[in-house]
């Protein structure tokens, strides 16, 4: 599983490095809203691109528990399992 984690995590920062602030570290313990400055807006989208990405549908109660690449890499990681 943990080379299926790696694999979705750098396919994440994909999606995730145009959307970086200039100057931003991007890792898997980023904070998607604190550091990165991602608004609802911007979480909506990137919710789109990853589900296309990945053909899942990620369930919007699991928004919550997001802050981090990691957080939603091992959501991501429990869909494709459950799928």
């Amino acid at each position: 599983m943990m080379a299926d984690y790696q694999q979705i995590l750098d396919r994440l920062y994909t999606h995730l490095r145009p959307m970086a602030p200039q100057g931003t570290r991007l890792g898997e313990d980023t904070d998607l809203i604190s550091e990165f400055g991602l608004d609802s807006v911007n979480v909506m989208d990137l919710l789109l691109e990853v589900e296309e990405d990945f053909d899942i549908s990620v369930p919007l109660n699991l928004l919550a528990d997001i802050r981090t690449p990691k957080d939603l890499a091992r959501a991501i990681v429990r869909l494709l399992e459950a799928g």
